[in-house]
């Protein structure tokens, strides 16, 4: 194959230096690295302005549109890596599922999926049925001067959207499909777990230098049920996507009791959402994978010094092991009015400038910001 100029990840992991790529594979750091999760969005400006032109999924289509939302919050934040701006049923449509993302609503589908023939129609994903996504990754590799962060929704949390045609709280449906269509079940999970390694690899390919799945609704399951009928495709995700060499994340909501279930899915890292005590999941899922979370994404409303308190109680717990990455315990919250880039902007700056100092962590907090 020609020498195309442009590094795949993991070439790019092996020499450019990053505190976050570090964080992820437990290395020492020189401050904890932080992102956002849904660090591109509504509360930004310049965002909403491209909505008012875009839809979210044709923002996807255009490369170098994607590219510059995807950018902004680097530039705005100072955050130590950017986010892929997609969402996790793109690759689905690339597999026949006609979707409509309604705002304030989520992915809702005119047809659900009922029967064994509806798993067979969908179409199998390949490496090209996506051009203008892996364009943008490629885009970002050569302007980003973070690591980019690709991504995909676990084959659980799809499969929920495919079954009950929209978001749900009770997951019946899925559930019923689960316990009594296990073959049925299988197959779907199979299918989607394909397309899930297919896509990531491109994305690796095309120059992403880690990977996180989204398993946001698994957190509905007991643990037994996540061992029984989940667990198992996970595991096969990420020992396949291993030969990548690029970290991978995976992270639900809801999930403090599937953490020691999540442990062994083989994950590099986990992701925590703020129901757990950082301290609890240490203890769940152990001494070798490193963390992400965990901050209440409310308290991005709430006054500098009541938010200023809680990160460090988060950064606390995460420094007492090596392996951690500071994130939101989930995305940045849709609300009117929105959180103010300047809050996130500072939020990071404090982050970095807590985790630098040496000494007693909460002496640093103190010598930092005397007045609070």
């Amino acid at each position: 194959m020609p020498d195309s100029g442009i590094l795949t990840a993991k070439e790019t992991t092996m020499t450019v230096p990053s505190t976050f790529l570090d964080a992820c594979r437990g290395k020492p750091v020189d401050h904890i690295p932080v992102w956002y999760m849904r660090q591109a969005g509504r509360y930004q400006p310049e965002y909403r302005k491209i909505r008012e032109r875009y839809s979210l999924v044709e923002i996807c289509q255009h490369p170098d549109l994607c590219a510059e939302v995807t950018m902004l919050p680097v530039q705005q934040l100072g955050v130590d890596a950017a986010i892929l701006f997609s969402d996790i049923m793109i690759p689905l449509g690339a597999m026949g599922v006609d979707f409509e993302i309604r705002e304030h609503v989520g992915p809702v589908l005119d047809a659900p999926i009922t029967r064994a023939a509806d798993i067979d129609h969908l179409r199998p994903f390949t490496s090209d049925a996506l051009p203008h996504v892996f364009e943008t990754v490629r885009i970002l590799r050569r302007e980003l001067t973070v690591p980019l962060i690709g991504f995909a929704g676990a084959p659980f949390t799809l499969a929920s959207y495919l079954i009950e045609g929209k978001p749900s709280r009770s997951y019946i449906r899925t559930k019923q499909m689960m316990w009594g269509e296990p073959e049925m079940w299988r197959a779907l999970m199979d299918k989607l777990a394909d397309m899930v390694v297919t896509y990531a690899e491109a994305q690796v390919e095309a120059g992403a230098a880690a990977i996180q799945l989204f398993d946001s609704w698994v957190g509905s399951l007991s643990v037994r049920d996540f061992r029984t009928y989940v667990l198992p495709t996970v595991q096969s995700i990420f020992r396949r996507l291993q030969t990548t060499g690029v970290p991978l994340i995976y992270f639900g909501v809801n999930t403090g009791e599937l953490l020691s279930a999540f442990a062994e899915t083989g994950a590099t890292v986990i992701g925590v959402d703020w129901r757990v005590p950082l301290a609890a999941a240490r203890e769940r899922v152990g001494s070798g994978i490193a963390l992400q979370g965990n901050l209440d994404p409310v308290l991005l409303f709430a006054p500098w010094p009541v938010l200023q308190r809680e990160t460090a109680a988060v950064l606390d717990a995460g420094m007492t092991h090596p392996g951690f990455i500071f994130n939101l315990g989930h995305g940045v919250a849709h609300h009117q009015p929105p959180v103010e880039v300047g809050t996130l902007r500072r939020l990071t700056e404090f982050v970095h400038e807590y985790t630098r100092r040496a000494g007693n962590p909460r002496a640093r907090i103190e010598e930092a910001y005397p007045h609070g």
